[in-house]
């Protein structure tokens, strides 16, 4: 009986001090609305899936939204599409068009960048050795951040999306030791922040921080599980992120920490373009948007780049101005 009431005891200790831990650790300032910033990343690829002129999507981001913050992913398999041919012109006129308008770009660079399949291998690289896939990445690094480093539009360059994440993505196993000669490279070569991005969610922070200038993750609630068939909404509130972010903070100190990639679109089993009405709003839609964006603003950081631009403007096409209209607001508040 008194071994028993000294266990409960013990335990009632331990148990005080972890909910103590977590409410100290879960505290953090909270931004006004008028201090927050939005950006967007803007994927050409995935607007041309949609069946509609990029560029035209793309122009109307920055005029008719007044985007100023924009992540744009350097497709490999796109630049270099044959060996040592390199094609810039579509991503030259992306950069351009943004650095008319004075907007800040972040240039996300490797193999695993945004959008699916995550990874974006050129065709050329399939069957070669590790050794010989990791130097022609080194190779298309250096092309890409030669060329731009001299653009004062691009504020700092992204290495790899979410490279922890290694379970997701059709996407070779990760190797931090070649994330590192990755980062060491870009560094050689300009002294720009680098960003290093995780999952909000699914992975632990201190690995990315502790390599990045600046720390980005994800911001999810609403998804579609292919491991369990199902809608799920994950069941976190905003001190998740504060404890996380608390938490990481003891490992590494990134000069910024911001959220990279906010959800403010659908995620079903399939391309939402080709989900129903009924599905698409049942992880996206106005009002989950809106919650969203208060959810992310409660979590305490105070720069969003939004997940969805592109889904925005199909939106609009399809007679549906509602999502377009809201995020406009957002980016004249």
């Amino acid at each position: 009986m008194f071994k028993t009431f000294r266990f409960f005891k013990i335990f009632l200790i331990v148990l005080i001090l972890a909910l103590f831990f977590v409410f100290i650790f879960s505290q953090g300032r909270v931004y006004e609305p008028a201090e927050l910033e939005y950006g967007v990343t803007f994927s050409k690829k995935q607007a041309e899936s949609l069946g509609l002129d990029w560029q035209r999507i793309y122009l109307s981001i920055l005029d008719d939204l007044g985007v100023k913050k924009i992540r744009l992913p350097a497709y490999w398999d796109e630049i270099e599409n044959q060996e040592g041919v390199y094609s810039w012109e579509d991503l030259d006129w992306q950069i351009n068009r943004a650095g008319e308008r004075q907007s800040e770009i972040i240039l996300a660079v490797g193999a695993r960048l945004p959008r699916w399949p995550e990874c974006h291998f050129p065709d050329w690289t399939e069957g070669r050795l590790k050794a010989q896939v990791e130097n022609s990445t080194l190779a298309y690094l250096a092309k890409v951040i030669e060329r731009y480093k001299s653009n004062n539009s691009i504020v700092a360059w992204q290495i790899e999306n979410e490279p922890f994440l290694s379970h997701f993505g059709d996407c070779p196993k990760f190797d931090a030791k070649f994330l590192d000669q990755e980062i060491m490279l870009v560094k050689s070569l300009d002294a720009r922040p680098i960003v290093i991005t995780d999952s909000g969610e699914l992975s632990f922070w201190v690995g990315a921080a502790k390599r990045a200038d600046i720390f980005g993750t994800t911001m999810y609630l609403n998804t579609y599980s292919n491991f369990f068939k199902r809608y799920v909404h994950y069941p976190i509130g905003p001190a998740f992120f504060k404890f996380k972010k608390n938490l990481a903070f003891l490992f590494a100190k990134p000069k910024n920490w911001i959220v990279i990639e906010m959800q403010a679109e659908p995620w079903g089993p399939k391309a939402y373009q080709e989900l129903s009405q009924i599905d698409r709003d049942r992880t996206m839609d106005l009002e989950k948007f809106k919650e969203m964006v208060e959810f992310g603003r409660q979590t305490g950081f105070r720069e969003f780049y939004l997940w969805g631009a592109e889904w925005w403007y199909w939106e609009l096409k399809q007679g549906r101005p509602e999502v377009w209209e809201y995020a406009r607001t957002l980016f004249n508040n």
